[in-house]
């Protein structure tokens, strides 16, 4: 009985010494190609993409910058990995998706907006930076020479053709008295633009009446006040009020007054007309600029791109509603060149 115990204990240890090595050279195995996974993972160049919050305007750079991608064969998950972090219009989310896309070591930050661009810049002096759509990166603190970028920072600037702007308002008015003009307080591109119309309102000799909000939940009030006071208002690019445009058209409307916005998903919200940078363009550009960092070139070799006009914008069923009439020869433009909405 001795003998066949012995023999039965060493039929056993010999059978889960079998298993031991089986089991080492499994995990052996799995942690080798574990590895060589995150290795191949860690070839894939990553581009951390931030945004203040979903709006048609910013969903279509984001669109045109993912198409551009595509375009030059840059498959998302296959050959490129695009981190997209929507931050829901809240600056407590920006910081923290900001720190998240620098920490994951990503080869190309973009920030669409200007608080997303500062988020990130914040975070980081050494990952280029390229702005998706900023309206002026040199007041919002970003650089300081746009020809000549010095740190890490360039990209595409989404500053509204005011000129353009304001003399298609002249078009539809000639007998304007008083612009209104309303902005967001907090928002740098949005003062930005506003210190813009002001300066071309003096040099065209057109009164304005200016307006500003902390946010949104000031829209209403506001605009109330702003329509009972002027004859049309002109909205610079500005990412909370175009949050909150339904807010802005109804009271336009119930006092019969024409809005110009600055940008096309703006007209096609209720807005009158417009002559606006194509956002859908303006993230192509973006995924350009993108693209030629991963090959290799240097942000300073890379200057701040604008697009110097407008694409001619008019929402026919609006003119209808405020019993306005359409210039004909901005409604041809508008047929030829840009997009009418019915």
């Amino acid at each position: 009985m001795k003998v066949d115990s012995c023999f039965f204990w060493r039929k056993i240890m010999k059978r889960m010494y079998g298993l031991i090595v089986i089991l080492v050279a499994f995990l052996t195995i799995a942690f080798f190609g574990e590895n060589k996974q995150k290795e191949e993972n860690n070839k894939i160049p990553r581009v951390g993409v931030l945004t203040l919050m979903r709006h048609p305007a910013l969903d279509e750079i984001y669109r045109g910058f993912r198409n551009e991608l595509k375009e030059e064969g840059y498959v998302n998950g296959k050959n490129i990995k695009i981190d997209y972090q929507n931050a829901n219009n809240d600056q407590s989310n920006l910081r923290t998706m900001a720190t998240k896309l620098t920490d994951e070591q990503s080869r190309v930050l973009v920030g669409i907006t200007t608080p997303a661009a500062q988020a990130l810049a914040n975070t980081t002096n050494k990952i280029p930076l390229v702005l998706g759509a900023v309206t002026s990166p040199k007041t919002s603190g970003l650089v300081k020479n746009e020809k000549h970028p010095e740190k890490n920072i360039t990209g595409v600037s989404d500053a509204a053709p005011i000129r353009q702007q304001l003399d298609l308002i002249r078009k539809f008015l000639p007998n304007l008295k008083t612009l209104g003009v309303i902005y967001t307080s907090s928002d740098s591109s949005a003062v930005s633009g506003f210190h813009e119309i002001e300066r071309e309102c003096k040099k065209r000799k057109i009164p304005l009446k200016s307006f500003s909000i902390a946010n949104s939940n000031d829209l209403n009030q506001v605009s109330e006040q702003m329509f009972s006071q002027v004859d049309a208002v002109i909205v610079p690019t500005d990412n909370t009020i175009a949050g909150a445009m339904e807010t802005l058209v109804k009271n336009g409307n119930a006092a019969k007054k024409p809005i110009f916005p600055a940008a096309a998903t703006m007209v096609k919200q209720g807005g009158l007309a417009t002559y606006s940078v194509n956002q859908y363009e303006l993230g192509k550009m973006t995924g350009k600029m993108t693209i030629e960092i991963l090959k290799g070139k240097k942000v300073s070799s890379l200057p701040i791109e604008r697009v110097k006009k407008g694409e001619p914008i008019v929402n026919l069923k609006e003119a209808r509603e405020l019993n306005l009439q359409v210039p004909q020869r901005f409604l041809e433009e508008c047929q030829k060149k840009g997009v009418v909405y019915r």
